[in-house]
This record gives structure tokens, C-alpha cells and sequence, in this order.
């Protein structure tokens, strides 16, 4: 029997339009060649339209879940996105603190791209105190990263100034996405080492939703395939770029990006 692909682990939200959460980390994780498997933290009643109501789910049933998933399989990379409240937050802690995984990327996901909240304040906090520091890697965009430091980020000095504050919290690895500025620039600070920049110019296009979600999941696969960390952003950047520029209209609202262009481009 031949050795299967690597297997990638998403922890996040249920999105029924399949935008962004675990249907469209799904979708990425099968277009890098990996396996999926999921643990959903939270259901949303949304479309590309917006965010109307958010359910987390039981604690005691994602534990549950999440304990059966580490004694089935061999987990090579494990992404997490929106968590939804403080005591999912507490549960993927404990998680990840026992498991000890490999290629840990972590997406604070704290609001909606059409402002819906996300995460209540307490599970901000147990971020801060908990998760961050149980990550290979986080990807908070610019309004993240402000919300973990309180330093006001808009520009590229700005987003490493915060960089370097979360690594003095416990982040190890940090790329502070820069998607809603003029331009694309990403920043990737690895403690202890130098800081890469990023750049590409903005695509003007209507259907940018779940960008962060497919872009964070990229990473953990490319970790999985065994990449670099540098090497790891690149191309889940030339991912999110290429899913974007081959997107279609879905729905009344923001759109979702092309997940699966990547395969049958052969990327």
C-alpha cells in the first residue's frame, strides 16, 4: 500500500457558503495534494452577503473530537481559525499542549470581513495568554495585530514594530498580512532572526472572502510538504493571488476565492 499525503488538521468554523472555515480550508488543503480533517468550533448563519448569528459548538464535543482525530491519524500540520469563544479557545489550548503537533498555524480570527464579531473579549485574552505561544506560526492581518499588541497598525514600519511586540508575548513566528493596505506587503518575523517583506500589487476584485483562511491553510500545507517557513508564505501568497485573479461571482455579496484553481493549474 503506498504512503498517503500529508495530513492537515483544521480547527474552525462551519461557513455555509463555504467562503472561508473548514469547507474552504477543505478546499485548500485538497488543491496543495494533502488530506484534510476537520474539527468545527463554531456554526455561523452567514452567506457572501455577511455574518448573521454565530453558535459555538459544545467544548466537551470538540475535546472529543479533537482527541479522536490525534489517535487515528498522523497529523502533519494543524491550522486553526475562528474559535468563537473563550472556552473553545481554552479546549484547542489544552489540545495542543498535550498533542505537542508539528507546523502549528494559528489565524486570529476576531471579526468578519462585513464587522461581525467573532470572538468575545475573554477568548481574545486566552489567545494572548495561551495559544500564541503553542504556535509555530500566526497570521493576524493589520487590525489583528492591533488588537493583540494595542499598537495602531497601518503601514510597513508599524506592522513590524508588531511583530517584534508578539514575539515578546510568545509568538515564535509571525506574518502580519497587509491585504486591506494599498498595497499587498506581508511581513514574516521569525524570533531571533531577520524580517521579510512580501510585496505585490492589490488586485482590484470583488471576491476576496475567506482570503485569510486560505491563505494561513496554505501555509500549514506547505509546512506539511515539508517547506521552509519563507518558503511556506511565498507560495501561500502566490496561492491567495492566483485564487483571487481566477475567481467567479457567487452570490449577492462579497465573493469567495477560487480555492481549488491551484490544482487544476497544477500548482
Amino acid at each position: 500500500m503506498s504512503q498517503g499525503p500529508p495530513i492537515v488538521l483544521t480547527i474552525a468554523g462551519f461557513d455555509p457558503s463555504s467562503g472561508a472555515g473548514v469547507t474552504a480550508d477543505i478546499k485548500t488543503i485538497a488543491a496543495h495534494r494533502c488530506y484534510g480533517v476537520s474539527a468545527i468550533t463554531a456554526l455561523t448563519v452567514q452567506s457572501t452577503a455577511g455574518v448573521r448569528g454565530v453558535v459555538p459548538v459544545d467544548p466537551k464535543l470538540l475535546a472529543l473530537t479533537l482527541e479522536e482525530l490525534q489517535m487515528d491519524v498522523k497529523v502533519s500540520a494543524v491550522h486553526i481559525g475562528m474559535l468563537g469563544s473563550s472556552e473553545i479557545v481554552s479546549v484547542v489550548a489544552d489540545f495542543l499542549n498535550d498533542a505537542r503537533l508539528n507546523n502549528v498555524v494559528l489565524d486570529p480570527v476576531f471579526k468578519s470581513s462585513s464587522g461581525a464579531a467573532l470572538l468575545d473579549e475573554p477568548g481574545v485574552e486566552l489567545i494572548i495568554q495561551r495559544l500564541l505561544r503553542l504556535a509555530d506560526v500566526i497570521t493576524p492581518n493589520v487590525d489583528e495585530a492591533a488588537a493583540l499588541t494595542g499598537f495602531e497598525v497601518k503601514d510597513l514600519a508599524q506592522m513590524k514594530r508588531a511583530a517584534e511586540r508578539l514575539h515578546e508575548i510568545g509568538a515564535k513566528s509571525v506574518v502580519v498580512t497587509g491585504g486591506h493596505l494599498s498595497r499587498a506587503i506581508d511581513v514574516l518575523s521569525v524570533k531571533g532572526d531577520q524580517v521579510q517583506t512580501y510585496r505585490a500589487d492589490r488586485m482590484n476584485s470583488p471576491n476576496t472572502h475567506g482570503t485569510g483562511c486560505a491563505f494561513s491553510t496554505a501555509i500549514a500545507c506547505q509546512l506539511a510538504l515539508g517547506q521552509s517557513l519563507p518558503m511556506a508564505v511565498l507560495l501561500a501568497k502566490a496561492y491567495v493571488l492566483a485564487a483571487i485573479k481566477n475567481s467567479y461571482l457567487i452570490g449577492r455579496g462579497s465573493g469567495p476565492v477560487n480555492h481549488m484553481y491551484w490544482r487544476k493549474d497544477g500548482g
